[in-house]
């Protein structure tokens, strides 16, 4: 594999390079499937039938620049005999980038590869698409445990391979290579099978190893959008919202990720920011989220009661790269987008066998003390032509307000979950107004160290948790008795907003973004 350098210096690099601008070229939507990588390795024929040291194919290719991007197994001439495999860019000469370490060839079966050589190249290509996120030091070998994986092997050898070639084109190739193929990889990773296969894969791969993989992917998705923006392009990304969802033992879960950069901007500032520096800390974290609800469906003579509980609603803003490269080259870690507004709808895909539905919150009635402390003031004025007194008397009036409310709403046969943060100096929305000046420069305001301070709205971590201990009130559903022995099917859309006020950095600069997801979630009535 080509000696990569230290991450920073790369994103650095990246972000600086300055490239010449060149004409967009526009490439038709690839087919629905990648190559299938897998079958092409397995059908390769025994060495000594091959009449050169290597065998290629195409991956995909630029008619303007003839040039193209391929896949080259090579054999040594050492004894005994390995193979590799290499990325590369195939010029008027070739350009490596990326190979993967030699594997033994099988002399006992008629694939030239064995079981265990394809699962050594498979763990080769997981731990180099980890190896381009900031943490790769943690990713040593003992870390990545053997992938059991009984079904669909080929889909997801197939689907890591294309995740690796699409960060290798990102960080390796030539721009007029990358350009052109990268527009065809996203379309790749973004069809419904490579979808599909992803979250297969992540389940395979394990929580930690989850995390550590989309970090990597949306790092590299992160540079790939900047460098677009530094040219004046825009470009929808292969996969600006990751999600899947769980639908198991009276829990339902959705999990997502997200790069900050990739949501869409609601919001700025009246002030647009020129500062590179803050730039470059709010855009390199992602969003990370994880819902999770409890239900229990109960049986009844004529119709079913179904009733489902908030578990954990948990939304954390995690950077993308170290802490040290966000003090050098940024303005610190602490200077991120915070959760301002999650909206959350569950609603049953068919009506018909839906009565009924009913919320357990009322409407918010908050109390309000009018304080019965009064103020009187006086002062003597000898400046003016005719002296006087000066009398001001005044009244308190105070409001217990939370910073975060919780609203439940119904929609025909849909119920909608709200969290909403305010300001708690002026009680205000904050993912819908525009704080002032004289708010953002208050150094005791909410916002200002709200990482730290006693009354934050946040963890220390910057993300917010909605639990059952607060915000776990249910949501009820009668269903007719007719559904019973079925499988329902159930739709959770989904909005979070993520705003940025400053933490202690000074600046005026301010925005608010938001995504959205949807995912299908499933219920067996007994």
């Amino acid at each position: 594999m080509k000696e990569p350098t230290n991450m920073g210096e790369r994103t650095i690099f990246f972000l600086a390079e300055k490239r010449q601008r060149v004409q967009y070229l526009h490439v038709a939507m690839a087919s629905c499937s990648f190559p299938d990588v897998y079958s092409w390795i397995l059908n390769l024929p025994p060495l000594s039938q091959w009449k050169t040291t290597s065998i290629s194919t195409s991956i995909c290719s630029s008619s303007s620049t003839n040039s193209s991007l391929k896949i080259v197994s090579a054999k040594t001439l050492h004894s005994p005999p390995t193979i590799t495999f290499s990325v590369t860019a195939d010029f008027s000469f070739h350009i490596s980038l990326w190979t993967s370490q030699p594997l033994k060839t099988s002399t006992k079966t008629s694939n030239l590869l064995n079981k265990e050589s394809m699962s050594t190249l498979l763990l080769n290509c997981v731990r180099d698409v980890l190896y381009y996120g900031s943490n790769h030091k943690q990713n040593s070998s003992h870390n990545l445990l053997k992938l059991d994986i009984t079904s669909s092997l080929k889909d997801i050898f197939n689907h890591i391979f294309l995740t690796l070639i699409f960060l290798i084109c990102i960080y390796e190739a030539p721009i007029d290579l990358r350009s052109n193929c990268l527009v065809t990889l996203k379309h790749h990773l973004a069809n419904c099978t490579s979808r599909q296969t992803s979250k297969v894969l992540m389940k395979l791969l394990g929580s930690n190893l989850e995390q550590q993989w989309m970090r990597s992917i949306n790092l590299a998705i992160t540079n790939w959008i900047l460098e677009l923006k530094s040219k004046g392009r825009t470009l929808k990304t292969p996969s600006p919202l990751f999600s899947y969802s769980l639908s198991t033992y009276g829990l339902w879960k959705v999990q997502l990720y997200c790069p900050i950069i990739a949501m869409d901007n609601i919001e700025n500032s009246s002030n647009p920011s020129t500062n590179e520096r803050l730039q470059f800390s709010l855009n390199y974290h992602q969003l990370e989220g994880v819902l999770q609800f409890n239900y229990r469906a109960v049986t009844r003579e004529k119709w079913i009661d179904l009733r489902v509980h908030v578990d954990n609603i948990r939304c954390d803003i995690i950077r993308l790269v170290s802490e040290t490269l966000l003090s050098e080259r940024g303005v610190g870690g602490s200077e991120k987008h915070f959760p301002s507004r999650i909206s959350l709808q569950l609603t049953p895909t068919f009506h018909t066998n839906i009565m009924s539905v009913s919320v357990s919150k009322s409407s918010n009635n908050p109390k309000v003390e009018i304080g019965t402390e009064k103020t009187f003031e006086a002062g003597f004025e000898s400046a003016t032509p005719f002296p006087g007194l000066k009398l001001a008397v005044g009244e308190t009036v105070i409001v217990s307000l939370k910073p975060w409310k919780f609203e439940q709403f119904v929609h025909g046969n849909a119920a909608t979950l709200n969290w909403y943060l305010h300001d708690s100096s002026d009680g205000k929305e904050v993912a819908s107004t525009k704080p002032s000046k004289l708010t953002l420069i208050n150094p005791k305001g909410w916002f200002r160290d709200r990482y730290s301070s006693a009354n934050r709205p946040f963890n220390k971590q910057g993300g917010v948790i909605f639990a059952g201990d607060e915000y776990g009130e249910s949501v009820w559903w009668k269903i007719d008795g007719k559904a019973r022995g079925k499988t329902m099917e159930w739709e959770i859309r989904g909005w979070i907003w993520l705003t940025y006020w400053p933490n202690k950095h000074k600046t005026f600069y301010t925005e608010t973004r938001r995504l959205e997801f949807k995912e299908i979630l499933y219920l067996s009535i007994p």
